[in-house]
């Protein structure tokens, strides 16, 4: 069994993110390329986003802090620290209203 701080890790994540000229850092918590199952902390600055990209399989997306704009087409969701946001099947884009950290969680699509 192995245990780590989301706490921790969202902090030092942010502070890499404020270092960063893109305004971003991540760092994947478990699973990966390999696995079907992967989590990955994000933090972005106020203001920064990640482009509108597709989505790789069944994913949430906890904040952990600060507030957050998910956008998929003309539909749009704000999430702030404790929101559990359904990343919806298909391109989506997010955008950090405030300074934020997120915990991102995707099931991969088996290939076909």
């Amino acid at each position: 069994m192995e245990k780590m701080s989301l706490t921790a890790l969202a902090r030092e994540q942010l502070a890499g993110a404020e270092r960063a000229s893109s305004g971003r850092s991540a760092h994947t918590v478990y699973g990966g390329h390999e696995h079907v199952l992967r989590q990955t902390l994000i933090a972005l600055t106020a203001g920064q986003t990640l482009d509108e990209h597709e989505n790789p399989g069944e994913a949430t997306l906890q904040v952990l802090h600060g507030r957050v704009r998910l956008t998929a087409g003309s539909n749009a969701w704000e999430g702030s620290t404790g929101d559990l946001i359904i990343v919806p099947d298909s391109r989506h884009a997010l955008e950090a209203i405030e300074t934020s950290t997120e915990l991102l969680t995707v099931a991969k699509l088996p290939a076909p």
